[in-house]
Parts: structure tokens; sequence; C-alpha cells
């Protein structure tokens, strides 16, 4: 550590230099610092309000608040940090705090006149937000009097529930429902045998829930959720979505509502919300093995517990709730796991009920820390499989054998461990013989999850191989067949890409994947047979034979999309896999030639691509899924709120829309039917490669369509962030390329657009790229900043003193590369049109300033030529001085000649030439030849 970093006072000054510069994040840090370094209250104090200066315009109003207040507790006579607070105030909407602060601020400095604008301000605010508040308070009334009336109108008293939820969506209307003993008549609404009264009810409680704790813990005390978990337990699947949308709400609330900004309006100090959300969670894991749960109830709860249990990152340390899920519910979710709907002992499911409970295994599963915690998963698991494989009655061990399956799709390694308990695989082949089609399903299900994992492929290929053959040929039930079918899919297709690892005969697989199109085509078959279907095609489509059939039969595509968007969500990854297979959009790598050469030398097998895996062959098959509809059906895919909707299966669609949207010509079908809609929260909700390519495909579309039109409303400034996370050096060069074509132009549509740039702290990247070595990469980076500059923050960058930007401008508008000219001097154009004392400083920048600006006038290319006479008038309008030095020069002869407007020379260029000349004759430098 330097001096200067031990030494408080100097790390004051050094952010104070920061903070006139425009760098509020190194101002920060030395405020930060100093204040962690300095003992005296006095120095503190300063420095509270200094650092609050920065929070100011950062827009945190809470750390502002914070930092004001202790500047304020060692002086209160601080005007500086008490206005500052009183701005945080406003801003925060705690109004009545911030006109006692300005008043103050008033009575020390009565001539301020921002203290008196500010003063003014809030009492219009205070007296609208009076107006408002008894305006609501009559609404809400009137709203619960006719709902309480069971003698008024039935369209009357459905309006009112409806005007309910517009009111609770406001934070006033929120406050005098609940002030009003609201939850107590919403309570009474929850029990109406009318639909859309019940959902009224729920929705209201979302409005009075949504991002506030305190209001929040009242309602899940008063109304209790057991309560709750019965709306949503409930047979109507649209009022147990709704309630799992306020649960989902409730839990936000409580777990977000720690930040003191938004624990709720009042201040009050308010308790922990843990035992609230033990309560919730101890609730939602008692709805697993019910009997009295609807299918689609019990699917919301383990959703819930999908998206609250595990951590969100990593990088936390804390996993203490998954820890207590498994502890007091791990058996609850393998009593679903371990259901065979058909026996009708166990709760009731729906055909996506095992799946949601194979993703929420594995999430419970990946969240461990260390082989203790897995140990412990694995042995409950094995205790709970074990328990009832050991039993003699044989629905218990098909319920061992479905919780084996469950597993083997999740947390693989426990399923693998479980497989391996004594006699289990062997019961298992024993039972693909049994006459009970039930009985014989749940076998070869187990199989065929048993096949797709490294361990049992090759015992399987060995020992169920001739069992599965079997059963494809001879037995008399399709969904036996279709079962059997995809076994086999998967051990055929072990080899994947790899054209030359062929586990079956010539034409086997197209014969395979002939009967897959043709049980996805009967309409005849259950919905969940069909999908085992497209789960064959999702292993034999790594053949690009069995690709080309699949494109070609407009049927089975259509079917396949239809299933995509049934309810039945178990078909997401396989129809994902199965695009991904057609689009050829998984990764490949190319192996080096000379190691080919070596590897073949050595005699070792080297993968090989098939030939209509060609560039063309793919091109081809992309036109022909658009035609066929792969948009729509992928938007459906996004839209589900499934837990079968994994990271997994969004990235396998954020790689089929990047595929889709590599042609130019076809990113306004992608557009039209929903595909930029649908990106956006495949870039924010994805695995980190999956955010990668939904941003790229962002990207694309950005830079060849209009972005107002590709992402209306408020949904253009959303693909801000997915954009700048491509100028990442994780990223290929292609990436940031596209990325900052797509930024520029974003930014050249409006000022919000800027600055939400600004805000995702896009400049410092932009900057950084425009000292690419390559050429595109350098020039997209300065046209970015060219669209840039025209916001006033980018400009004061420019404008700090002790930087090379001016700098690189000046010399990018001599460089050869015509891009990267173009975009420096139309920088540079602008940015000394809007700041003219930037003028003065060009000549500063290098010694062939006037030999850059010179070839920019005498260049044959119009626009750069125009961009050339403007820098010349900008710096002869904002200094005499600078006029003389360019008059001095051949700048005189080169701008007469345009002046005159001779041909090739562009009329607006011969203009503002001519405006040079006429400024030159005003300041007296020249003289006007033609009153001579």
């Amino acid at each position: 550590m330097s001096e200067e970093e031990k030494d408080p006072s100097a790390l004051k000054e050094k952010g104070n230099a920061y903070f006139k510069s425009g760098n509020l994040d190194a101002a920060l840090s030395c405020y930060t610092k100093a204040l962690k370094l300095s003992e005296n209250e006095a120095d503190c104090a300063v420095l509270y309000r200094n650092r609050c200066a920065c929070y100011l315009k950062l827009e945190d109003y809470s750390k502002v608040e914070l930092d004001a207040t202790k500047a304020l507790d060692t002086d209160p006579a601080d005007v500086k940090a008490r206005f500052r607070r009183a701005q945080a105030y406003q801003k925060l909407g705690r109004l009545d705090q911030a006109f006692v602060d300005t008043q103050r601020c008033a009575q020390l400095e009565p001539k301020n006149k921002a203290f008196q604008d500010l003063l003014r301000q809030l009492g219009v605010q205070i007296q609208q937000k009076s107006a408002q508040l008894n305006s609501t308070d009559a609404r809400v009334q009137q709203m619960f009097t006719l709902l309480m009336d069971d003698s008024a109108k039935e369209s009357d008293r459905h309006k009112a529930a409806q005007n309910l939820v517009v009111l609770s969506r406001e934070d006033a209307g929120a406050e005098q429902i609940f002030r009003n003993d609201g939850v107590k008549l919403i309570e009474k609404l929850l029990k109406s045998k009318q639909e859309d009264i019940v959902l009224s009810a729920l929705r209201t409680l979302v409005g009075l829930c949504t991002g506030h704790q305190s209001r929040t813990m009242a309602i899940v005390n008063e109304l209790g959720m057991q309560q709750l978990c019965a709306v949503m337990g409930s047979g109507d699947a649209t009022v147990s979505l709704a309630a799992c949308h306020l649960l989902q709400v409730m839990f936000e609330a409580l777990t977000e509502g720690m930040k003191r900004d938004i624990r709720g309006k009042e201040e009050a100090i308010l308790p922990e919300p843990s035992k609230e959300l033990r309560s919730m969670l101890r609730h939602l894991l008692d709805m697993m093995p019910a009997a009295n749960v609807s299918g689609p109830g019990r699917d919301n709860a383990i959703n819930l517990l999908v998206k609250q249990v595990p951590r969100k990152s990593l990088k936390n340390p804390d996993n203490s709730l998954t820890l207590w899920v498994i502890d007091q519910g791990l058996k609850k979710i393998l009593e679903v796991a371990g259901t065979v709907a058909e026996i009708a002992k166990g709760p009731p499911l729906t055909d996506n009920s095992h799946m949601s409970c194979s993703v929420l295994l594995s999430k419970l599963y990946d969240d461990l820390k260390g082989d203790k915690e897995r140990e412990n998963f694995n042995k409950l698991c094995e205790e709970y499989v074990q328990q009832h494989f050991n039993l003699s009655v044989l629905e218990a061990k098909l319920r061992a054998i479905q919780t084996v399956s469950v597993l083997l799709q999740g947390p693989s390694e426990v399923g693998n461990r479980t497989l391996e308990l004594s006699g289990m695989m062997d019961a298992v082949i024993a039972l693909c013989a049994s006459e009970d089609v039930i009985h014989q399903q749940v076998a070869v299900e187990a199989l065929i999850h048993a096949a797709g994992k490294a361990k049992r492929a090759s015992f399987i290929t060995a020992n169920g191989v001739a069992l599965l053959k079997d059963l494809y040929k001879k037995s008399e039930n399709d969904r036996i067949r279709v079962r059997a079918l995809v076994g086999l899919c998967k051990l055929g297709s072990a080899g994947g890409t790899d054209f030359s690892m062929k586990q079956f005969a010539e034409g086997s697989t197209l014969k395979l994947a002939k009967q897959c199109r043709k049980w996805l085509c009967n309409e005849s078959l259950p919905p969940t047979s069909r999908r085992w279907s497209v789960e064959g095609l999702a292993y034999l489509t790594f053949d690009a034979d069995v690709k080309e059939d699949l494109v070609e039969d407009k049927n089975a595509l259509k079917a396949m999309f239809e299933l995509a968007k049934s309810e039945d969500k178990t078909v997401l990854f396989a129809v994902g896999s199965t695009l991904v297979n057609c689009t050829n959009s998984y990764d490949v790598e190319k192996p080096d030639p000379q190691m080919v050469e070596l590897a073949k030398y050595a005699k070792q097998h080297v993968p090989e691509e098939h030939p209509k895996d060609a560039p063309s062959y793919v091109e081809k098959r992309l036109v022909k899924l658009l035609d066929a509809g792969v948009v729509s059906a992928l938007v459906c895919m996004v839209k589900n709120e499934s837990p079968a909707l994994t990271e997994a299966c969004r990235e396998s669609i954020a790689r089929v829309f990047l595929a889709l949207v590599e042609r130019q010509e076809d990113r306004g079908t992608v557009v039209a039917q929903g595909g930029g809609k649908a990106l956006i929260p495949l870039a924010t909700d994805n695995t980190d490669m999956g955010k990668i390519k939904a941003a790229q495909a962002l990207a694309k579309i950005t830079i060849t369509s209009n972005p107002e039109i590709a992402f209306p409303g408020e949904r253009v400034y959303e693909v801000v962030r997915p954009l700048v996370s491509l100028l990442s050096l994780e990223c290929t060069m292609l990436q940031n390329f596209e990325a900052l074509m797509g930024l520029t132009n974003l930014a050249g549509i409006s000022e919000r657009l800027r600055q939400k740039i600004i805000k995702e702290k896009a400049v410092p990247k932009i900057e950084g790229y425009m000292f690419e070595e390559h050429d595109l990469v350098r020039a997209s980076a300065t046209e970015c900043m060219c669209n840039l500059v025209l916001s006033e923050e980018v400009q004061k960058l420019y404008l700090a003193k002790g930087n090379d930007r001016l700098k690189l401008l000046v010399l990018y508008s001599g460089e050869e590369d015509e891009r990267l000219r173009r975009a420096a001097s139309g920088t540079l154009a602008m940015l000394t049109a809007e700041q003219p004392e930037l003028c003065a400083r060009i000549p500063e920048t290098t010694t062939h300033w006037l030999e850059i600006i010179q070839a920019l006038l005498l260049c044959e290319i119009v626009d750069l030529r125009h961009r050339g006479v403007v820098v010349v008038q900008n710096m002869m309008l904002a200094d005499k001085s600078l006029a003389e030095k360019l008059m001095e020069s051949e700048a005189l002869e080169i701008l007469t000649v345009l002046a005159k407007g001779e041909e090739g020379v562009n009329s607006q260029v011969s203009k503002i030439a001519q405006n040079c000349l006429d400024k030159a004759i005003e300041y007296g430098i020249i003289k006007n030849r033609e009153k001579e």
C-alpha cells in the first residue's frame, strides 16, 4: 500500500478529484477507504457528506440517507448533508421528512434559491398526496360496501372486485385497503364459490404484498398459510396458479424486504421474517403427500420450492434453507416421486409432477456443500427406496422403482446409487416382461432412464437391448412399444454426432426415427406416449439423415410443436434437444488437423462429421423449421412457469433462437412471431452459456431491425443489459462486435436509452474496445461512442482534464481505415459542437492535428469531408486564435475551393466552408475579396 493509500486526507482529495471528473465509482472507493482509516469525527462527517453526494448521483437514495444521517449526527448544522438527505427522502416518497429537512436548510440559509425551490415542490407534492389519499379512502369504502352487499347486482360486485385489484397496485390504494380492515373482507371473498371473485381477491392480495414486508407479514399471520395453501391446492387450475403467484410475491417480499428501503414505508423496526418463511415452506412440504391437494396445486407447490429454497448464487455461503427442507421434507417429496399415478394409492398427480420432482431433487442436491451433506442426502434416498423395495407387496416395489426413475432424471448420481441396490436392476428387467401394462411401463421407463447414464449403458446394451427389441416387436400395447423404442434410441445414439460411431446396423436409426414420427402424429395415443416419441427423436437426431427426414415431415414437425405448446411440460427438454440437433446449434470443437493426422497414425479413433451436417444442409433445415412454425413453439415454451423449463432447457431454446437469426433475412420473421420478446428472459435467467447465446441473438436482431419495433414499449430498455454483458473477455470477438453494433443502434434512439447504457457501466468497456487491434471491433466501438457523446454525461468525460480521450479521436480521424475515420471524425464534430471549450484542446493532442483536419477537408469521401468542415467551423466559432491558426495554413485555400461549390462538392459542405470564411472575415483575419 502506498503512503497516499494510508493517508485519509490524501484519499479524500483524490476522491474529490474523481468526483469532479465524473468517475463516481473511484470517488466512492477513495471515500470508503478514507473512512476506514480516519479517527477524527469531524473528518469522518465530511467524508460521509461527500460519499452521500456520490450515492445521490448514482440514485442509491437509501445509502444517501444513511451517510447524510451519519454526517448530521456529528454536525447538525451541516447544511449540505441535510439538503442531500432531504433530496433522498423526496425520492424515497417520505415527503414529510423531506419537508422538515428542507425547512431547516432554509432557516440556516434563507437566501438559497435551491432550498426555496425544493420547499415549494414538496408543498405541492404533500397536498397532492393528501388529496389522493382522501379520494382513495372514499373509493375503497364504496367498493367494500358493494362487495358486502348480497343484494347488489352481480355485475356491480364483479366490477367492484376488479376495481379493488387496480387500486391495490397503487401505493396509496394498497395502504387504504389494508388500513380499512380489507384483509378480513378479502378472506370472505376467498371463500366465495365464484372463480372470478376468488381470483380478484388473490390479485388484490398480490398488490398489497408486492415489495412490502410489513404488510406481507401481517397478511400471512392474519389469513394463515393453511388457508392460502388450501386455495392453491384446489381443483381449479387457474385459481391454483393465481394463489401460487401470490405466495411467490409473499416469499419475495419477505426475503428481499430485508433491504431497508422496501421494508415498509412506516419505518417500523420489523422482526426477522424467518419464522413466517419457515412456516410457509413447512405448509408447502405438507402439501406434497396430501390426498386432498389437486395435481396442479401440488405442481405449483413444487414450483415454489424450486424457486425459493436453493441459493440464487453459489457465492452465498448460506444453504441452511436447503438443509432444513431436506431434513423436514425430503421423504415427503420422495412420496410424490414414488407415486404411480395409475395405482390408486397415493396423492393425485399431473403429467408434469414426476418431472417437477426430479427438478426439485436436483436443485436441492446441487445446493449442497461438501461430501458430508451429499452423503446424508444419498443415505435418506437409499433408505426410502430400500424400505419400499424390501416389502413383499408388489406395489411397494413399484414405488421404489418409480422413485429410482425420478432420481435418475434429477440428481443422477443419487439415482445410480439407488439403482445399484441389491436386486434392483434384476427386478427392473424381470418386470419388463410383466403381463400387467402399468407394471411393465414403470419398469421400462426405469430402464430407459438408466440407459442414459454412462455407468449403466454398457450393462444395458449387453442385457437390455434384446429385451427392448423383444418388447418393441412383440408387445401389443403401443404405450409399451413407444417406450421400448426410446430405450433403443438412447442406446443407438451413444456415438452422439460422431458419424463413424454406429451402434446398430446401417439404416436402423432411420427405421426407429420413422416409427417415432409415426407415433408422434398418432393422435389416438395419449400425450404422454407421444411425448416419448419426441424423446426418441431427441437421441436419434444426432444422425444427420434423421434430421433431414424430420424437417421434410411437416406433419411430424407440426405435431411436435403442438406438444411443445400443450399442458404436458415434460416434453420441453426433448423438443429443445431435438431442435438443437436439427439446427446444429450445439458446440462442436474443431480438431487441430495435425492432431487428427497424429491420431490416425497412432490408429486412434477420430470423430467424423456427417456430410449432411455441412452448413448448406443446416441452412435449408433452418428455413424449413421457420416455415413449419418453430418460432411460435419456442415462444410458448419460454412462457411456461413449469419447473420442467430448467436452465438446461432454456439454454437449448437460446441456442435454437441464435441459429434461427443467423441469416439476416430470417430475423424479421423471428421478431414478427414474438422471438425478440421471448429472448429477453432467456438472456437473464439461464445457464452462463445460455445467457451469452440469447444475448448474441438479441444483438443480431438489434443490429438489423428497428429496435423500437422489435422490442416495443419499455421492453427496448431490457435489451441493454444483455448486450452490455457481451462486452467481456470471456466472449468471442464476434460477440463483442455484434454487441457494440447493437448498442450503437440503441444509443442513437433516445437520451433515455443512452442513460440506460451509461447506468449499466458500459462506457468504460466501450472505451476499452476503442483500443482493440481488430479493425472492425475498434471501429464499431468508436461508432458507439459517436452516438453516446450526444449525452452530456459522456461529454463531461471528454471535458475532464488529464485523459487522452480527445487525442484518440483526433488520431483516429487520420487513420486509413475509412469506417474508423468516419466514426472518430463524427464524434469529434459532435463533441466540438456541444462543448466548444474542447476545440482549444485539439492542437494540444498531437503535432499532426492540422494535417489530419486538412486531410479530412481534402478527402474525396463526402461524409468525411463534411465532418472535416464541421470540425473546422466549430473551432473557428469557439476561439479567434484557433481561427488564425487555421487560416494561416493550407486550410484557407481548401475552404476557398470548397466554398465555390465546384463539381463534386456537396452543397452542404460548400455552405459550411463559406460560413468558415465569413467568420474569418468577421474576425478580420482575411479580407472580403468581393468588396475589393
